[in-house]
């Protein structure tokens, strides 16, 4: 783990929030690197979702009426159990101490207060007073923004039971504790998925998006052995839930969820048709019948995510004279799609790559270096994530071909420049 977050920040992925000022705990920032991967992760996501008739997408406010939170249960069981140590006034979360009762921070045995309720959400202040008639919250998920924008989605896209509401967004919780990286933090962006269905359908469509969830991470690069599920028993489930299952990432530090697949009744819909007065039953033409939707949710950590596929894509390996360190991302996901060189800055080698660079960075995402040794270039592209590396050398000027090498097998082709575009084409899947 400790490699990775130091690739992470020389390498321009992730870099403490603040850090000029000694950083704020549970908050980061994205490099340029690192802001690439994520949304080409965010964006296949996107893809996956809506690229299908029964999806359509939403964008909700973070901001939100306060009588949200109370009818999700937010307000009243959003909670986790904190103590202090008296010795040196640490906190934590009771449910995480040591079972030797010792206090990891100053080491003191049975120096803990008792227990109490801490609510994770973030509260703030609309308009000039700041009171209770005042406050709202930071939005600790964004799957509230769907509910209450079901019959406005619905009606708008003509859409009919079953279908699903999509979303990108940040998510805040204030963590008693952040630990592991990018696992556990205080701001963070979710990507949900809500699917409406008839009830009675819900175990079918429960198993669908089960299985769809996890052969996603599969198809973008990640080895099903560090994927498994984990069933949430009966003394786990949510409040609202029927069935939950986590999809777990194998992390260096263990099993950890990346996203959650539930089935969380009519639960939701009911509460918002109370605490709002509005009707929340859906009119079923076809059956001609009222009901009020069961709702599968799949709610992915967008920063779970990213942190697992930079886990599933680090490689260390021995070659002959060296250790190589390379990040093998799948192509969709890579953060640069292509590197670019001249062999040696003469000869008209860096004119011919510029034209190069230029031409196919109106498709692709392209990095030019021309900087030290082709070797050291081709290392720094390796922990970079490149697949494929582009060389001009002497016989480019002779022929029009170019030398193009490959990320994972460091076999090297050559290819006519006019047909590079096309072997990107064929070799990223883009």
């Amino acid at each position: 783990m400790e490699k990775i977050v130091s690739l992470a920040k020389r390498r321009g992925f992730v870099f403490q929030s603040s850090e000029i000022y000694g950083g704020l705990n549970g908050c980061y920032d994205y490099g340029p690197l690192g802001v690439e991967l994520l949304n080409n992760i965010k964006e296949q996501w996107w893809r996956s979702m809506t690229l299908r008739e029964d999806i359509e997408g939403i964008d909700a406010s973070i901001l939100m009426h306060p009588r949200v939170w109370e009818a999700s249960g937010h307000v009243e069981h959003f909670t986790d159990p904190m103590v202090d140590c008296k010795q040196c006034r640490a906190r934590f979360r009771n449910d995480e101490l040591p079972e030797s009762g010792a206090c990891p921070n100053c080491g003191g045995k049975d120096t803990f207060t008792e227990a109490r309720k801490f609510n994770l959400m973030f509260r703030t202040f609309v308009g000039p007073v700041e009171d209770s008639s005042a406050t709202v919250y930071l939005r600790p998920e964004t799957a509230q923004g769907i509910y209450v924008n079901f019959f406005n989605v619905q009606s708008a896209a003509r859409q009919k039971v079953p279908f699903g509401i999509a979303q990108i967004g940040k998510a805040f919780r204030n963590e008693i504790n952040t630990k592991n990286f990018l696992f556990r933090t205080r701001e963070f962006e979710q990507m949900e998925m809500q699917f409406f269905v008839k009830p009675g359908d819900d175990d079918e469509w429960f198993e669908y998006w089960k299985e769809q969830r996890i052969q996603w991470f599969i198809d973008l690069g990640m080895s099903p052995d560090l994927l498994r599920y984990n069933e949430h028993g009966p003394g786990e489930l949510a409040h609202y839930a029927k069935k939950a299952f986590d999809i777990q990432f194998l992390f260096p530090f263990g099993w950890g969820e990346i996203e959650g697949i539930h089935n969380r009744t009519d639960y939701d819909l009911q509460q918002h048709e109370k605490f709002s007065g509005k009707a929340m039953k859906y009119y079923d033409q076809e059956a001609n019948e009222k009901y009020i939707p069961y709702v599968i949710e799949t709610s992915a950590g967008a920063s779970r995510s990213f942190m697992a596929f930079l886990v599933s894509a680090f490689a260390e390996e021995q070659l002959e004279k060296e250790k190589r360190t390379v990040m093998r991302f799948h192509p969709r996901i890579a953060p640069i799609n292509a590197a670019v060189f001249p062999l040696v800055n003469r000869d008209g080698m860096p004119e011919k790559a510029r034209a190069i660079a230029t031409d196919l960075q109106k498709r692709y995402r392209v990095f030019y270096d021309d900087k030290g040794a082709v070797g050291r270039r081709y290392r720094r592209q390796d922990e970079a994530g490149t697949p494929f590396c582009i060389t001009i050398d002497s016989q480019t000027l002779e022929d029009q071909s170019v030398t193009i090498r490959d990320r994972d097998s460091m076999e090297q082709v050559r290819v006519a420049d006019a047909q590079i575009a096309a072997y990107l084409s064929d070799n990223l899947g883009i």
